[in-house]
This record gives C-alpha cells, sequence and structure tokens, in this order.
C-alpha cells in the first residue's frame, strides 16, 4: 500500500463497475479508504430523473464492500457538499479519481491549499467502457441501455 488514507467520492446510484474500479483502485493503495456518498440533500441531478434516495444507494455500497472484503477498511461520509471531509482532513493523502472527475479533484486541492494543508496526490483510473466503447455511467443503467456490467440490454442491441 502506498498511502495510509484515500479519498473518493460520488453519488454511487446504480452501483457499477466503474464505481468499483474506482473503489478496487482506492483500496489497492490506501490502507483506509474514506469514501465520500453524496446526501439527498445535494439534490445531485443526472439529469431530470435525479438519483435514488440514500439509503437504496448506501445499501448496495455497503453490500459491495461487504463482498469485496473491503468493509473493515473503509470509512463511509455522507457528504453535502462536493468535497465533504476530503477538504479538511489532514490525514488524507490522494484521491482516486476517473477523467469526469479529475478537475473537482484539482479544485479540492486548491481549496485544501488555501486552508494551508497539503495537496493530495490525484490517481486518475481510466473510465470503464460498455460493449459499445462509451463509458459505464448510472444513468445509462438507470434508463435500461446497459446493466451495471457495460452490456448492452436487448432493445439498445438492435
Amino acid at each position: 500500500m502506498k498511502f495510509k488514507r484515500v479519498a473518493v467520492g460520488g453519488t454511487f446510484d446504480y452501483l457499477h463497475d466503474g464505481h468499483i474500479a474506482i473503489l478496487a483502485k482506492a483500496f489497492e493503495i490506501g490502507g483506509r479508504v474514506v469514501i465520500g456518498i453524496a446526501s439527498d440533500e445535494m439534490e445531485l441531478r443526472k439529469d431530470s430523473a435525479g438519483i435514488r434516495p440514500i439509503e437504496v444507494r448506501m445499501r448496495s455500497l455497503l453490500e459491495t464492500l461487504r463482498l469485496e472484503g473491503w468493509i473493515e477498511r473503509a470509512e463511509i461520509s455522507v457528504i453535502s457538499d462536493p468535497f465533504g471531509p476530503a477538504v479538511s482532513d489532514t490525514g488524507l493523502q490522494a484521491i482516486v479519481v476517473s477523467p469526469e472527475t479529475k478537475a473537482r479533484a484539482e479544485e479540492l486541492n486548491k481549496l485544501r491549499a488555501s486552508k494551508g494543508l497539503t495537496a493530495l496526490e490525484i490517481v486518475e483510473i481510466p473510465f470503464v467502457l460498455a460493449e459499445d466503447g462509451t463509458p459505464i455511467s448510472s444513468v445509462r443503467v438507470m434508463y435500461g441501455e446497459i446493466d451495471t456490467h457495460g452490456k448492452l440490454l436487448k432493445r439498445y442491441a438492435d
């Protein structure tokens, strides 16, 4: 393990292989992983449908952490802003992001610097692609276009 404490964050709606890849990288490089999961109050909208309630998303996240054997090394924090505890946690050393969230991590490092904290090392992993070569996303899963592993579902495969 390269770092004692690593951060990762998101909505974790329709937990899919892209989420698993980010979590796997975080647990590979970090002894403890601080996972920020967006609260319902953030009113996050991937589109007009919004996201599922925190209880549903949290249950899925916890189940995945248990199945993967990561639960003992996880610290879950419900966040109500884009940065959560990562903006002030002095013990954090790195953050794992996708290309979609890299700019947010750079913004986070600017905020940390303004508070006199060290920048987090940004570890970027590539998008996990669906069968059709485009990124897996919760929105695509929600609309029944793909499953959580990126397999195209029948009505979109024609």
